[in-house]
């Protein structure tokens, strides 16, 4: 039977065909993060806990949707849920709404039916802006008739209604056909699939936004429609000097977006597939491949990767998810998926605590399925070379918890950094992250396999006290504090990383010590 800990399978093949469907790992040690969508059925303490005992570890707010004064309350709520009830650090993230393109209002906002085969124009003409009607449909986007190409789809609705672009008339008119019966109403989203748009990366509500998230210490924003690497600069300059340490991930959610993946990689701190509009932007065919292709460059770059939309949609109103659901959730955990999101499950839906529950079984399960050894074989014959110091160090931890077959990877960080290169190779014993900056300790949520602890002392004058003094009250701390989580075991062969001295960058020490109180020392 393969097991988490069977190192004895080198190949993908060995390794699959030794699974056992009856086989449960012996620690109820996960490794993918699990985001929830806190809204009105979750916006309490209570509730917050609950979804934390269940698996919940990074708490996620849609700007999309509700006032100031609303996603204040489930910052205060998540603090305070973070502060009563002891266990692994919480985090919060921002979702941006990002820039979008809208319908007007029909008149009076009524719903007007359309019929396959009608023909209309959709028009920038400001007024028709609250005055749409069968033969005329306002867009917000100026420069449509500029970026689109006649013969091109446009979709309305998330893809409800959809147009056939006929012509081009002027610079405000398109005249287009409608593919499907339908209604025309107030205020929907447009997608052009296939059409590159140029809208700015941020609104100014988006920008007012971030700065809320600024003001409030969120610990990451994830950015919407990132189409070129110079979005992800801008939401940098927005978030200045005071938003430094938030991370961003930018979600991909149109075919401009995959084309520039490359460069967006290069400057944003995660990706995330935002699957719903990447489906209607792009053939629903596709989703899969762009899907696989993103998760993998993610892994090679050792940049967090985060699966999102409708993964167990079906529990928004049932218990039980389709077993489609269920398989979609594990093959992202198996494709390399740092983190998968729950949406409305969590925000709205009737069975939150089920959702996640069932979210943290798939993964806790899935996991046993990676082939460990041949991962790392893989990700470390990939590498470019010469590797940086940081990284070497990293590498070389995750070999000797393989070869020692380690209880844990304990690493001494402080701004995550370290952890996130070790989680890059995929070891399959936990890693153990001591950090004393509290936001590094909840950010670290993105990096599979990573338990992030934040220590609370004070950093001590090192001209008083000696560093290896305080380098090993640390790791005794660390170790201590996953023991009382059940992740490790008295005894246990620990790998630890730190550095030579204080401070990022100087990552470039290993040490295999027993998990014990003294680390082993009063055995020398």
């Amino acid at each position: 039977m393969a097991s988490s800990l069977d190192l004895d399978s080198r190949t993908r093949f060995e390794w699959l065909s030794g699974l056992n469907t009856e086989y449960r790992p012996s620690r109820n040690y996960r490794r993918t993060s699990i985001i929830g969508t806190i809204g009105p059925k979750t916006n309490s303490v209570e509730q917050i806990n609950i979804l934390r005992k269940a698996g919940l570890n990074i708490v996620r707010m849609n700007f999309s949707h509700g006032s100031y004064e609303y996603h204040q309350s489930v910052i205060d709520h998540a603090k305070e849920a973070e502060r009563i009830q002891t266990g692994r650090p919480l985090a919060v993230a921002l979702d941006t709404k990002g820039p979008e393109i809208r319908t007007g209002n029909t008149v009076g906002d009524e719903d007007i039916p359309i019929a396959a085969g009608a023909e209309l124009n959709i028009t920038t003409d400001d007024k028709y802006a609250t005055s749409c009607d069968a033969k005329n449909m306002y867009v917000d986007y100026k420069n449509i008739t500029k970026v689109i190409e006649k013969g091109r789809i446009i979709y309305v609705d998330d893809g409800v209604l959809s147009f056939e672009v006929l012509d081009i008339k002027d610079e405000q008119t398109l005249h287009v056909r409608c593919l499907n019966n339908g209604k025309i109403s107030s205020k929907k989203g447009v997608n052009l699939p296939k059409t590159d748009i140029d809208l700015p990366p941020l609104s100014e509500k988006d920008k007012n936004d971030l700065r809320f998230g600024v003001k409030n210490g969120v610990d990451m924003v994830f950015a919407s429609f990132i189409r070129r690497g110079s979005d992800v600069r801008t939401i940098r300059e927005v978030l200045g000097e005071d938003g430094k340490d938030i991370q961003i991930i930018s979600k991909i959610e149109n075919q401009q977006g995959v084309n520039n993946f490359d460069e967006i990689l290069r400057e944003t701190d995660g990706v995330m597939v935002a699957r719903g509009d990447l489906g209607i932007e792009i053939p629903p065919a596709q989703v899969f491949i762009a899907q696989k292709m993103m998760i993998t460059k993610c892994n090679l770059a050792g940049k967090p990767a985060i699966c999102a939309t409708q993964m167990l949609e079906s529990m928004t109103y049932n218990p039980r998810p389709t077993r489609a659901e269920v398989s979609d959730v594990g093959n992202a955990v198996l494709d390399g998926a740092d983190c998968v999101m729950l949406s409305g499950e969590t925000a709205k839906g009737n069975y939150p605590k089920e959702a996640v529950t069932m979210m943290h079984e798939t993964c806790l399960l899935a996991e046993v399925a990676i082939p460990y050894v041949n991962v790392f074989d893989e990700m470390r014959s990939l590498v470019p070379k010469p590797v940086a110091t940081t990284e070497s160090c990293a590498m070389a931890a995750v070999s000797a918890s393989l070869e020692q077959k380690a209880g844990a990877i304990l690493v001494l960080t402080t701004s995550g950094n370290t952890a996130r290169l070790i989680s890059k190779y995929r070891p399959v014993c936990p890693i153990l992250m001591v950090t004393r900056s509290e936001a590094a300790s909840r950010y670290s949520h993105l990096y599979r396999g990573v338990y992030p602890f934040f220590f609370p002392e004070a950093k001590p004058d090192f001209n008083k006290t000696n560093w290896q003094v305080d380098v090993d009250k640390r790791i005794s701390w660390g170790i201590a504090q996953a023991i009382k989580l059940d992740v490790l075991s008295k005894g246990d062969v620990v790998i630890c990383v730190q550095g030579w001295r204080g401070g990022m960058g100087h990552t470039n020490t290993l040490r295999i010590v027993p998990a014990e109180e003294d680390l082993g020392l009063s055995q020398q």
